[in-house]
């Protein structure tokens, strides 16, 4: 961004692999922040400064994240960590699965919204500053991404993790690792 705002906080994500699926899925999250981060301070420094080339650079990493790493997260979540709750003893865990899988297909749309927006500022540099409608539609971006983070982390990833024994997580990270490997880009 310009020289002066600040760098972007410190980022450590825990350095895992797919052989922990788990502590993978929350390392994503800890990418997921820091893209939400991103995206706060892209909208401060275009009401401040207008676009300029560190706004489209920010930009730029945000779509990378939320059009690439962001559905292979969501899936890996549908295909494994879903799946596993659907039975569970406990009603209210059934229940934040299911509002969890909801959340997915609704910040689906918010994304295509937004990704709207942030491409407009990306590409003129007439666009006009965040207000209003686009103000409103990344908060509630941002505020839901959050909500469901704090949820998939406090609810459904504990209560999936017995689900699962020493096995089938080496499946699981394997399959996680084989998505991510046929969506590179060649």
């Amino acid at each position: 961004m310009s020289k002066t705002s600040a760098p972007l906080p410190g980022f450590n994500a825990p350095s895992v692999g797919f052989e922990q699926p788990f502590e993978m899925l929350e390392a994503c999250h800890q990418r997921v922040q820091r893209s939400l981060n991103l995206l706060r301070r892209v909208r401060q420094h275009i009401a401040q400064h207008g676009h300029d080339a560190d706004s489209r650079s920010a930009i730029t990493d945000v779509l990378r994240y939320f059009d690439l790493a962001g559905p292979l997260h969501h899936q890996d979540e549908e295909l494994h960590i879903f799946p596993a709750l659907q039975h569970h003893p406990d009603a209210a865990v059934r229940a934040a699965a299911a509002e969890l899988q909801a959340d997915h297909l609704r910040m689906h749309a918010q994304w295509s919204r937004l990704r709207q927006v942030l491409l407009r500022w990306q590409t003129d540099p007439a666009a006009p500053p965040p207000c209003g409608q686009d103000d409103a539609l990344i908060d509630e971006f941002i505020d839901g991404y959050q909500r469901h983070i704090q949820q998939e982390e406090t609810v459904a990833y504990p209560a999936a993790r017995p689900a699962f024994d020493a096995a089938r997580l080496r499946d699981i990270g394997g399959e996680m690792a084989h998505r991510r490997h046929q969506n590179r880009s060649p």
